[in-house]
C-alpha cells in the first residue's frame, strides 16, 4: 500500500510538472517557452550535424574560443580575448580569459575555471582516432572531418595554461570563421575525465556541463528540456531565468500552442499560416532570406545513379517550379547553385535545368535504362528551413519521374533514426538541406560535397570527383578574395555538369514570437538563440 500510495505521488508530481509545461502562465515571468520542432540527437555539437541539436547544445551551453555577433557573420572575441596569426597564416596563438567558470551538477563540480587544456581536449578528441573519448556516441565528427580539420591542424601547443597555439599544415582562408561554428565549442576535460572514471563516458555528450549563459537541467525525451541562467556567465548575462524548450514536431500544434501563450516562440510554421500570423496583434512574425539550400542527393554508389546520363534525366524530370509554388508557396527561390545568391562567388552564368520529361526520356534511353527502374526516395519527417514539406514534395518527384518510367518508393524515419542510416549511405536518392554556419562558400561545398565529407558521412551523393575537389582546396588555401571568388565559380560550373545533386530551393526563412518577447534577433546561420532575450509583461 505504501508502494502504491508513493507511486501515486509521483504520478500527481509529474502530472503537476508537465502542466507547468503546458501553460506558460504558471512560469515564472523570467521563463521562455521554445516550442521547437524535434528531439535532439544528443547535446554534444561535435558530434551531430541537425540545426536542432545545435539550438539544444552549442547555443545556450556552450561557447567557442571565437563568436558570430548575433546577427551577423562578424567574429569576436569569446573564450579567447584576442588572437594573433603569424605571418604566412599556419599558427594562431588564442590568448584565453582566465575567468570562466563551468557549469556544475548533481554528477560534476568543477575544481577549475576553463583553460588551454579544455582546448586542446575538446579538439584532439575529435582529430585523434586513438583520444579515450574518440569512438564515444558514434565516432562520427562531420564538420570536422568533412572541413579537413583532421589534417588541417597538426598540433595543438599548451604555451601556459591561458595560451594556446593552433599550429596547421597550410594557410586555411575561412579558418576563423570556422573556429566560431557550433563544432568547436570548447568542453570540460575535467568533466570528460571523471564521467570516464565512473564508467559511463557517454553522459558526457548526453548530459552537458559548458561555460554559457544557460546550464542544462533536464531533458524529457521527446517532451521538454530545461535550462536556467547561469549566474556566473562571463559574458554578458542571459535576462531569462529559465528557458524551455517543448518538442512539438507538428506546426499546427506549435501555432496553437503560441497562439494561446502555451509557447513565446516557433520555428518553421505552415507557410498557408503565416498572412494568419501577421493579422494576430499577439504575434510578432520575423522573416528574412535563408542562407539555405534544399537539395536531392543521388547515392552514386547505387546503381544506376553513378550514371551521369541516369542523374541528368532525373532532373530533367522534376517540375521544380510546381515544387517551389506548391511546397513553398512563393516563399522560394529556384536553386541553380549549392550557394543562396546573396553569398559571394555565386556564379549567375550557370544555366537552370528546364523542365523536359521527353529529354529525360531521351537520356535514359542512351543510358541502356529506357525500360527504367525502381529507387528508394528518402523524405524527411521534420519541417526545415529549407523544406517545409518533404514527404508531400517527394510525392511530387515520385509523380514526376512516373512520367519517364522511373518508379519511386518513398521511405522515411524518425530523424535521428533518418540522419544516422543516411550517415551510412542506406539511401538512394534523399531529400536532405543545408543552412549556412559561417557565411563561406566553403561552409557549403567542403561539408556537403567535398571527397572528406564522403568520409565523414556529409556528402550524401558520395560523390568524390578531383577537378572539384581540387578548386575547393585552392580556394581554402587562397588569400586573395577575388581569387577565391573565381575558384568558386568555377565549382559551380563543375557541379552543375555532374550533377550529383538535384538543386531545388533556396527559401525564406519565418520567426513567429510572442509580443511580448523583447530582443529576439533572428541569426543568418539558421540557428535559434533565447540568450539576450526578455519576456515584457
Amino acid at each position: 500500500m505504501d508502494s502504491l500510495r508513493s507511486f501515486k505521488r509521483k504520478l500527481m508530481l509529474g502530472a503537476g510538472l508537465f502542466a507547468m509545461v503546458a501553460t506558460s502562465n504558471l512560469y515564472a515571468a523570467g521563463t521562455l517557452v521554445y516550442c521547437t520542432e524535434a528531439s535532439p540527437e544528443n547535446f554534444n555539437p561535435q558530434v551531430v550535424t541537425s540545426g536542432v541539436s545545435m539550438d539544444a547544445g552549442a547555443v545556450p551551453v556552450f561557447n567557442r574560443l571565437v563568436e558570430f555577433k548575433l546577427g551577423t557573420t562578424e567574429i569576436m572575441p569569446s573564450i579567447a580575448k584576442s588572437w594573433d596569426v603569424n605571418e604566412d597564416g599556419t599558427a594562431y596563438t588564442f590568448h584565453l580569459r582566465d575567468d570562466i567558470k563551468w557549469h556544475s551538477s548533481k554528477n560534476f563540480k568543477p575544481t577549475r575555471n576553463l583553460n588551454a587544456d579544455d582546448v586542446i581536449f575538446s579538439f584532439m578528441r575529435q582529430k585523434d582516432a586513438n583520444h579515450p573519448y574518440h569512438n564515444i556516441s558514434g565516432g562520427q565528427y562531420e564538420y570536422f572531418t568533412s572541413m579537413g580539420m583532421d589534417s588541417l591542424i597538426t598540433s595543438i601547443e599548451k604555451v601556459d595554461d591561458y595560451t594556446v597555439i593552433f599550429h596547421l599544415a597550410h594557410p586555411e582562408a575561412p579558418f576563423l570563421a570556422d573556429m566560431a561554428m557550433s563544432f568547436a565549442s570548447v568542453m570540460s576535460a575535467e568533466y570528460a575525465d571523471k564521467m570516464m572514471k565512473a564508467g559511463t563516458p557517454e553522459k558526457f555528450d548526453l548530459n552537458p556541463i559548458g561555460t554559457g549563459p544557460f546550464t542544462f537541467i533536464q531533458y524529457e525525451k521527446d517532451s521538454r528540456i530545461l535550462y536556467k541562467a547561469n549566474s556566473d556567465y562571463f559574458g554578458e548575462k542571459a535576462k531569462l531565468d529559465r528557458l524551455v524548450f517543448s518538442i512539438t514536431p507538428d506546426a499546427a500544434m506549435r501555432y496553437a500552442k503560441v497562439q494561446k501563450g502555451e509557447c513565446h516562440a516557433m520555428p518553421y510554421p505552415n507557410l498557408a499560416d503565416i498572412e494568419r500570423m501577421k493579422q494576430d496583434k499577439n504575434i510578432v512574425v520575423d522573416e528574412m532570406a535563408g542562407l539555405n539550400i534544399g537539395f536531392l542527393s543521388y547515392n552514386m554508389d547505387k546503381a544506376p545513379l553513378g550514371e551521369l546520363k541516369v542523374r541528368q534525366a532525373l532532373n530533367l524530370a522534376i517540375n521544380k517550379q510546381a515544387i517551389i509554388d506548391a511546397i513553398f508557396q512563393g516563399a522560394a527561390e529556384p536553386a541553380k547553385n549549392f550557394i543562396p545568391p546573396t553569398m559571394w562567388s555565386y556564379n549567375n552564368e550557370v544555366k537552370e535545368d528546364p523542365y523536359d520529361p521527353e529529354q529525360a526520356k531521351q537520356l535514359l534511353k542512351e543510358a541502356g535504362q529506357e525500360n527504367g527502374f525502381t529507387i528508394n526516395l528518402w523524405a524527411m519527417p521534420v519541417q526545415r528551413p529549407y523544406n517545409p514539406n518533404a514527404r508531400r514534395m517527394a510525392e511530387m518527384i515520385q509523380a514526376d519521374w512516373a512520367k519517364i518510367g522511373v518508379t519511386a518508393n518513398i521511405i522515411s524515419y524518425e530523424w535521428g533514426e533518418y540522419l544516422t542510416r543516411v550517415r551510412r549511405g542506406e539511401h538512394d536518392a534523399v531529400l536532405m538541406g543545408w543552412s549556412g554556419d559561417n557565411g563561406d562558400p566553403d561552409n557549403f561545398f567542403s561539408v556537403m560535397m567535398s571527397c572528406d565529407a564522403v568520409k565523414a558521412g556529409s556528402n550524401y551523393s558520395h560523390w568524390c570527383y578531383k577537378p572539384f575537389d581540387d578548386l575547393l582546396q585552392q580556394a581554402r588555401v587562397e588569400s586573395n578574395h577575388e581569387k577565391r571568388v573565381e575558384l568558386y565559380k568555377q565549382a559551380q560550373l563543375i557541379m552543375h555538369e555532374q550533377a550529383p545533386a538535384f538543386l531545388i530551393a533556396h527559401s525564406r526563412v519565418y520567426m513567429p514570437v510572442r509580443k511580448e518577447v523583447k530582443g529576439y534577433i533572428m541569426d543568418p546561420l539558421a540557428l535559434h538563440n533565447f540568450n539576450q532575450v526578455s519576456i515584457e509583461k
